[in-house]
C-alpha cells in the first residue's frame, strides 16, 4: 500500500505538534501540498530551511514506499511563490544595470532551481542573455550579459 502524500504530511506535522490545514494541488507534472498554520514562521524556518527539510523528509518517506512516487513540493502559505517572485524581481533590477552599462554581471551562487527560474525569466528577453558558470559545486553562479 502506497502512502498518501497529503495524509503523510498531515501526520508528520501533527506528530511534530503543529496544527495545520493542508491543501493538495495536482497538475500534469506536479503535486504541491500547501500548508496553512498559525505557526507558519516556525514551519518555514530561517531562509526556508525547515520547509526544505520537511519536503525532503516527506519525499524520502514516499520514495522508500514506492520508487516511482512523484516528487512532492511542500509550501507554507505560498512562501515559495513569494520568494521566487522576489528573486526574479531583484534580478530584473540588476539586469537593467547590465542593459544600461553593457557590463556583464556575475550573480551570487544559486541552486539549480533558482538558476532555472532566472533562465526562464530572461528566455524571451531580446537584450539580456543568461548562463551558468561551470563549477564543481551544486551552487553555481549565473551571469547576466547583453546580447550581441
Amino acid at each position: 500500500m502506497n502512502l498518501d502524500p497529503r495524509e503523510t504530511l498531515e501526520t508528520m506535522l501533527s506528530l511534530l505538534g503543529f496544527y495545520c490545514q493542508v491543501e493538495e494541488t495536482r497538475t500534469e507534472n506536479s503535486i504541491t501540498l500547501q500548508v496553512y498554520s498559525a505557526e507558519k514562521d516556525r514551519l518555514i524556518g530561517r531562509d526556508g530551511h525547515v520547509l526544505e527539510e520537511i519536503q525532503i523528509l516527506l519525499n524520502r518517506m514516499l520514495q522508500a514506499q514506492d520508487n516511482d512516487a512523484p516528487k512532492i513540493q511542500v509550501d507554507v502559505e505560498h512562501y515559495r511563490a513569494m520568494q521566487e517572485h522576489e528573486l526574479v524581481a531583484r534580478i530584473r533590477n540588476l539586469a537593467e544595470t547590465v542593459r544600461r552599462t553593457g557590463t556583464p554581471l556575475e550573480l551570487e551562487p544559486m541552486n539549480a532551481y533558482e538558476r532555472r527560474l532566472i533562465h526562464n525569466a530572461f528566455a524571451e528577453d531580446p537584450e539580456i542573455t543568461t548562463w551558468s558558470t561551470p563549477h564543481a559545486s551544486r551552487l553555481k553562479r549565473l551571469v547576466l550579459k547583453r546580447r550581441n
